[in-house]
């Protein structure tokens, strides 16, 4: 059930979403409330799952993940076991960097960060090809990163 939010929530959650490095004081200058008014509020977001977590967003291409794969996955079979066991291989990969459970005639759909091509082949080696409930999987190289965001839009 999603929870309530009223302007300032919307406000806030808007500012922590291009940066959540501000302090309580910074928010509250910027969306006109008090500080405490503001850290109770981020509590409340926090406490709900609004804000599942606060991280830093890394560009891959100034680090070791200098590639960008989209790879659709079809499984053999959609038992919910094997489905289950499928997505937990995929929560233990850190090359795997988002995966989504789709419909369609692919069953996943996963954005996976490698090194270069060999790093990816490896990869897709042992994850997909020695699966046994992978009927296919096609890969897709990305070019040019012309947008990436998990910024939720907020409407006011």
């Amino acid at each position: 059930m999603p929870t309530s939010l009223d302007q300032i929530d919307r406000k806030i959650l808007s500012i922590l979403q291009q940066d959540a490095r501000l302090s309580a004081d910074a928010l509250a200058d910027r969306v006109g409330a008090s500080r405490s008014s503001v850290q109770r509020r981020l509590k409340r977001l926090n406490e709900t799952g609004v804000i599942e977590r606060e991280v830093a967003q890394l560009n891959p291409g100034k680090i070791d993940a200098r590639m960008t794969f989209v790879v659709e996955v079809e499984l053999e079979r959609e038992r919910v076991d094997l489905l289950d066991d499928f997505r937990r291989s995929i929560m233990a990969l850190e090359e795997v960097q988002q995966c989504y459970y789709i419909t369609g005639d692919a069953d996943f759909f996963l954005i996976v960060l490698a090194r270069d091509m060999q790093d990816y082949d490896r990869f897709s080696r042992q994850v997909f090809v020695e699966n046994p409930n992978i009927r296919r999987f096609a890969t897709s190289v990305v070019v040019d990163r012309v947008k990436t965001s998990l910024q939720v839009p907020l409407a006011d």
